[in-house]
């Protein structure tokens, strides 16, 4: 089944409770935590997330672009986060390794993110323990960004590791997702789709949702 996740990032933050209401058709909510450092972009942190769980029962799928992200796992998990990706890019190996270990301990599901320079075997080290693999299809940081096809092929070699390693992992694909380039995510092996101006931009963002995951 293939899932979408509207990017609060293209919501409009005056009213981002109608707008969180808006796309409850949707399977997750993506929400994207940046810091100014990790990528050149300030967006929301904590007490934001903590306002979007007392509004919503959506499944509230945090992005956190931050550097040194083990810092802040605890404080988002208990925000009401019930996934958080972190970029592998962030910090250290080992550090990476403890955030993913915060993450277990506060119940919370666990993620990796990879930017477009990362190669997909990077997240071999993590791998038995992940819940999902977040794949960028642009440069982290803006929104309404143009889709980078190249990122295709990373999508098939991380959807090769996970049938060999993880076959219960999913395959989240950020960045430039429409309705002409989400079939080509689709076919490369996502099954997770994060989708912003292509959702909230749309006239009737039920249908845009439901356009997005194609067929059923």
């Amino acid at each position: 089944m293939i899932k979408i996740a509207p990017s609060i990032l293209s919501a409009d933050f005056v009213n981002l409770e109608r707008d969180i209401q808006m796309v409850s058709s949707a399977d997750y909510l993506h929400v994207d935590v940046m810091d100014g450092a990790f990528v050149p972009n300030i967006t929301i942190g904590v007490p934001v997330v903590q306002s979007i769980r007392k509004c919503t029962s959506m499944f509230l799928d945090v992005h956190l672009m931050i550097d040194k992200p083990v810092r802040y796992v605890e404080a988002f998990a208990k925000a009401g986060a019930d996934m958080l990706s972190i970029h592998l890019e962030a910090d250290h190996p080992t550090r990476i390794a403890e955030a993913l270990k915060v993450m277990g301990d506060c119940g919370v599901k666990k993620a990796v993110a990879l930017r477009p320079i990362t190669s997909p075997r990077a997240v071999l080290p993590y791998i038995d323990e992940l819940d999902m693999v977040l794949v960028m299809t642009v440069e982290p940081g803006f929104g309404g960004q143009a889709f980078m096809e190249s990122q295709l092929d990373t999508i098939r070699q991380v959807r090769a590791l996970l049938e060999r390693y993880n076959p219960a992992c999913e395959l989240e694909v950020d960045g430039g997702i429409a309705p002409k380039t989400a079939p080509l995510v689709i076919e490369a092996g996502a099954n997770v789709l994060v989708a912003g101006s292509a959702v909230y931009g749309a006239k009737d963002i039920p249908a845009a949702i439901a356009a997005l995951r194609g067929p059923e």
